[in-house]
C-alpha cells in the first residue's frame, strides 16, 4: 500500500478492528451491507443549512489521508467537522473520535489553521456531540496510517480482544473467531474468545 493516500473511514475500520479492516481491504468483505445502504440514502435525503457545507472531499499528500466530510459547519467563525452516524444505542465509539480527528487534519492542511474539535451526529436519536480533538488523537492517526500502508495480503493481523466487537461484524463469516476458538485456540490466546467456547 506504501505511497497510496488512506481513506479517513478506514481509520474507523481500522481502529475498530485491524483484522475486520483487513479482510475488508484485501477481500472485499464488505458486499451490500444493509446499513451502508441505508447510510447513503441518509445522506442524499439530509437536511441543510445556511451555515452547512456538505460533502465536501480532500486530499492531502502531507497528511496521507483523502476522504469526503459529511457536513462542514461553518457557524461563529469556527470550523466544525461534522460525522454522521447511524448509531442505536445513542453512542459512538473510539474509532468514530479517530475518524473524527483524520477530518480534522485534512481541515487543518487544507486551511493552514487549527481545527480543535469535531461533531458526531447521531440520526437515530438526533444528537449531536461536540468532541475535542487532541494531540493524542493525531498521533494516534498517525500511527494507525503507518500501521495500515505496513498491511499486506499475506500478514493477517490478530483477533481483537473484545469479542462483543465480532456480534455484528460483517467480516465474520470470514474471520471465523468462534471457529477458530474451538479448532485452533493457541490463534485466540489472551484476547478472550477462549473463554467464549
Amino acid at each position: 500500500m506504501t505511497d497510496e493516500l488512506i481513506n479517513v473511514s478506514d481509520l474507523n475500520q481500522y481502529s475498530y478492528c485491524a483484522r475486520r479492516y483487513w479482510y475488508l481491504h484485501f477481500f472485499d468483505t464488505q458486499g451490500r451491507n444493509y446499513e451502508r445502504i441505508e447510510g447513503k440514502t441518509k445522506h442524499e435525503n439530509q437536511s441543510t443549512r445556511g451555515d452547512w457545507l456538505n460533502e465536501l472531499y480532500l486530499e492531502s499528500e502531507t497528511v496521507g489521508l483523502k476522504g469526503k466530510i459529511d457536513i462542514l459547519d461553518l457557524e461563529d467563525d469556527r470550523v466544525v467537522p461534522v460525522e454522521r452516524k447511524r448509531a442505536e444505542s445513542g453512542d459512538y465509539y473510539k474509532s468514530d473520535e479517530m475518524q473524527l480527528a483524520g477530518y480534522c487534519m485534512l481541515l487543518e492542511d487544507h486551511l493552514d489553521k487549527s481545527v480543535r474539535e469535531g461533531a458526531i451526529y447521531l440520526y437515530e436519536t438526533d444528537q449531536r456531540m461536540h468532541i475535542p480533538i487532541t494531540e493524542d488523537h493525531r498521533e494516534t492517526v498517525r500511527e494507525q496510517i503507518a500501521e495500515i500502508k505496513s498491511m499486506s495480503a499475506d500478514s493477517i493481523p490478530p483477533f481483537t480482544d473484545n469479542p462483543t466487537k465480532c456480534e455484528a461484524c460483517s467480516a465474520r463469516e470470514y474471520c471465523m473467531p468462534a471457529e477458530t476458538a474451538r479448532l485452533e485456540p493457541d490463534k485466540v490466546a489472551g484476547t478472550g474468545w477462549e473463554d467464549q467456547v
